[in-house]
């Protein structure tokens, strides 16, 4: 029987990792390989990623802790974008290593302004992800010398968040710069988010991908009910009540779709993907409702669960 215990405190490495970068530049889908789930959505859709989400992976002597940031926003300075942005500049102050994520052989302006937020203090390893659509090879090694003359970047990792064997890299490349000290979190857990919080997540990440560029990406997922009671058949029964805010009437008639047709897809595949996920029989209930503007009111912005 092999012994599954974490390692002794006193060599134990624990360590936060901010993962940062202008939005669609694969940021979700590197913290979820890195995790081994999946806890962040992603999609094609920019400014998918709201919030900051912890992703924990236990491995070893070391923990690391991930912390998946919005990508920062430049084109619209609405209270959501504000929010958003100050979420970024508050993970990156506070971290023993940043990975600062760009498209492998690109630098555009967007890039450039995640990069000034940076403190020249904390180590940053430059991952040059998406290296797969790269087509000319050669093309890399002047462009990672002209990124570091940019940033005092530690080290440099062009990779591809699809591939095993370049996150096994990645995680031992990471593990020289978290401290010596004792973990923070047991050796199961996953993420710092609750049931609760993923669900939302799961659902807005279901909505955008059945409306694809059509809907502003403002449209936005709040849980009314989330209740769990014993199952009959199953060990597990959650019930969950959500809300669909959308800012127009024309976008609620589009979340709804032909009798109806679209909202009941976003609904089935959220429960779907839930049910993994919690290991549990879901239930759920959608509406939509309109929110003209919210995404330009502070207080709502702050009421439907951004900081």
């Amino acid at each position: 029987m092999t012994d599954t215990a974490p390692p002794s405190t006193s060599t134990q490495r624990c360590g936060l990792v901010a993962i940062v970068g202008k939005p669609n530049v694969g940021k979700s889908t590197l913290l979820n390989a890195l995790v081994g789930q999946k806890i962040s959505i992603t999609s094609r859709k920019a400014q998918t990623t709201r919030h900051r989400i912890t992703g924990i992976r236990s491995t070893g002597d070391t923990q690391f802790i991930f912390v998946d940031t919005p990508g920062f926003q430049t084109d619209h300075a609405n209270a959501l974008n504000r929010s958003l942005n100050k979420t970024v500049m508050g993970a990156v102050s506070d971290v023993d290593l940043v990975l600062f994520v760009v498209n492998a052989g690109s630098f555009a302006a967007a890039d450039a302004k995640v990069l000034a937020l940076l403190h020249k203090g904390i180590p940053a390893l430059l991952i040059a992800n998406k290296l797969d659509k790269v087509h000319r090879r050669e093309d890399i090694a002047p462009w990672l010398q002209e990124m570091q003359t940019r940033h005092p970047f530690a080290q440099f990792m062009p990779m591809s968040a699809k591939n095993p064997k370049d996150i096994e890299r990645l995680l031992t490349q990471c593990q020289a710069y978290l401290p010596q000290q004792p973990w923070w979190y047991t050796e199961d857990e996953l993420t710092d988010r609750s049931e609760k919080f993923l669900a939302s997540e799961i659902i807005r990440e279901k909505l955008f991908r059945f409306t694809g560029d059509e809907l502003p990406y403002t449209s936005t997922v709040i849980i009314d009910k989330f209740s769990e009671e014993p199952g009959k058949t199953v060990s597990r029964m959650v019930r969950i009540a959500a809300t669909i805010v959308v800012e127009r009437d024309g976008h609620k008639a589009m979340v709804i779709g032909e009798g109806g047709e679209r909202l009941k897809q976003i609904g089935t595949l959220a429960r779907q993907e839930l049910e993994k996920l919690m290991d549990a029989k879901v239930f759920i209930e959608l509406w939509v409702k309109v929110r003209s503007g919210w995404a330009d009111d502070e207080a709502r912005v702050r009421s439907f669960g951004y900081e």
